[in-house]
């Protein structure tokens, strides 16, 4: 049986289970000292004052929207290019949703774009912008930073695809989740991610007062007393929390991190090395200069005006061959939910990229022969569909 190859595949140590066997045998196996162990430990790697671990990416960035208390009297500016997690809690949230392009060499949005947004909405007062990486690479922080400061606003960090990810600013270096130039930066743990707790997510931020209420707002809103058994609850919530089995998993893979992200470079730099400006048809996107990725995922960018052939064939194709990659991601604009608010705006960076850009297959269990016969099937349809 031919076996497929995924574009994302969680990759678990033999130690991973171990830790995990260990957790299971504690008094407490749901906020217990493997939460607090998780996020001492997410703390020291990002040198950030304060972390939420919960239950996934979404259920961080639903936590910071109700943290800063978005509502219905608010604007929001969000990527037109990501998972639809964000726009859809910030909807649940009942804000007003302004979905910004983006530059469609590297499906993330800029200071330019942002700007470009605010002007043809005729925004006078923005409550938060979302920055999201897509792929795992950091783009215009510090740009963006700069437009936090100008409109007064919140800026938060979709970073679920950046977890290890960094940047450099006057000559130093920060992780991104250090929140050094924004209020808050979201993580995601699915098993796709840099590392894993199977599901999983945290907020990372440098403000007491919003930790503490986002900690309160992942268990109910719940709020307790010095005194024994007593609590009161000022605003109702959800249950965001996340297991102590699930946050094993996340320490043990957090020591490993160095490790992981350096096998993702060097699976990365295999696809640059070969594919990028192969017969004018490929750009390998890459870093820019001073950033430094996570490879979450390989983003390749096909030239498709050279090629008889578009997106969803050259898919396909691969696909037969046991090649299942990806599209990151649908512009959501696009979605039945908010087509018909958004049917008159055109965004051609976002059209651009979604018509062009696939996801090639990057995890630590393909080895250097899957790799190989995934460059050399995308190289064969490139040569077979090149325009004469």
């Amino acid at each position: 049986m031919k076996k497929t190859i995924h574009y994302g595949a969680q990759f678990i140590f033999k130690n991973d289970i171990n830790f995990i066997k260990k957790s299971l045998q504690k008094n407490l196996i749901t906020t217990g000292p493997y939460v607090k162990h998780f996020e001492d430990s997410i703390k020291s790697f990002l040198k950030v004052k304060y972390v939420s671990a919960c239950s996934s990416g979404t259920s961080a960035l639903h936590l910071v929207f109700m943290a800063i208390d978005l509502n219905k009297e608010d604007n929001i500016i969000l990527p037109s290019i990501n998972f639809i997690a964000a726009a859809s809690m910030a909807n649940f949230c009942r804000a007003n949703i302004f979905f910004c392009d983006i530059d469609p060499d590297t499906g993330q949005i800029s200071a330019t774009l942002i700007e470009k947004c605010i002007k043809e909405n005729r925004l006078k007062k923005i409550k938060a912008i979302i920055n999201m990486y897509n792929g795992g690479y950091p783009r215009n922080m510090y740009d963006i930073h700069k437009l936090k400061k100008k409109y007064s606003c919140f800026l938060i960090e979709d970073a679920c695809h950046a977890f290890g990810g960094s940047y450099i600013h006057d000559k130093k270096k920060y992780l991104i989740g250090s929140c050094r130039h924004s209020d808050f930066s979201t993580f995601s743990f699915h098993p796709l991610k840099t590392i894993t707790t199977g599901e999983g997510g945290c907020v990372t931020t440098k403000s007491k007062l919003f930790s503490d209420r986002i900690n309160e707002l992942r268990s109910h809103g719940i709020k307790k007393s010095k005194k024994n058994w007593s609590y009161d609850i000022e605003r109702l919530s959800f249950n965001y929390r996340i297991s102590d089995i699930n946050c094993a998993l996340g320490i043990s893979q957090l020591k490993k991190i160095k490790l992981i992200i350096k096998k993702r470079t060097n699976i990365f730099k295999q696809y640059y090395k070969n594919l990028n400006n192969y017969l004018n048809c490929f750009e390998v996107i890459s870093p820019s200069p001073k950033t430094f990725s996570a490879f979450h995922l390989v983003l390749l960018k096909i030239n498709f005006k050279f090629l008889s052939i578009d997106k969803e064939l050259f898919l396909s194709f691969l696909k037969k061959k046991g090649i299942n990659c990806q599209q990151h991601y649908i512009p959501n604009y696009k979605f039945k939910v908010f087509k018909k608010k958004f049917s008159k705006k055109k965004m051609s960076g976002a059209e651009n990229y979604f018509n062009s850009v696939i996801s090639l297959p990057i995890h630590l269990n393909i080895n250097k022969d899957e790799q190989k016969k995934i460059i050399k099937l995308t190289k064969s349809i490139a040569k077979k569909y090149l325009k004469v």
